[in-house]
């Protein structure tokens, strides 16, 4: 007897996993940078297949920014940027040369989050196939857009009240951008 049915995998039943976009992955042969984002963090990693299983190459999360002074939210588009250019520095000691983006089942939106992380892969050395026009210009990149509102508004909106606290002020936040994107240059590559 025929069977009629055959149950498809746990995770393509719970949406989980987009089979024939990663076949697609997997044949280019590159490694592939898998961008996936919280409300609060962002994290990063290269991967190579291995019939075992992915390997992980490199990995960082925006969490480890810490350790370079970044104190304020690591869920916005300067904190992913240093997350990438943390990832990039990472991944160029151990020669890796290029990769390809796996966004896994997040949509694609011109400017995001993941796209500041993929620039900071860009400008850390890695090599990435993607469109200039959907990544997010220098000034969201550096966070003069975070400057210029809290300038206009003040401190008083609650979306901003933890800047206060960790006394670090608005507008200085271009300028930590600069500092905290050296001091990972300088300890994670070692010059």
């Amino acid at each position: 007897m025929k069977q009629r049915y055959t149950v498809p995998l746990k995770r393509k039943r719970l949406g989980r996993t987009n089979y024939k976009k990663r076949i697609k992955f997997l044949k280019s042969g590159q490694p592939r940078l898998i961008a996936r984002k919280s409300l609060n963090h962002m994290s990063l990693q290269i991967a190579v297949f291995d019939t075992k299983g992915d390997k992980i190459i490199a990995s960082a999360h925006s969490k480890e920014l810490e350790q370079f002074g970044w104190k304020i939210n690591k869920g916005n588009i300067p904190a992913a940027y240093l997350t990438g250019i943390l990832l990039g520095t990472k991944a160029k000691k151990k020669d890796i040369k290029n990769a390809i983006l796996d966004l896994g089942l997040q949509t694609s939106v011109k400017g995001s989050r993941v796209y500041a992380a993929v620039k900071g892969c860009l400008d850390a050395g890695i090599e990435i196939p993607v469109a200039a026009e959907i990544l997010p210009d220098e000034d969201r990149l550096h966070g003069k857009h975070i400057a210029s509102y809290c300038t206009h508004s003040g401190l008083k909106s609650p979306a901003f009240s933890h800047y206060g606290e960790k006394s670090v002020k608005a507008e200085h936040v271009p300028a930590l951008v600069d500092e905290i994107k050296n001091q990972i240059k300088k300890k994670v590559a070692g010059g």
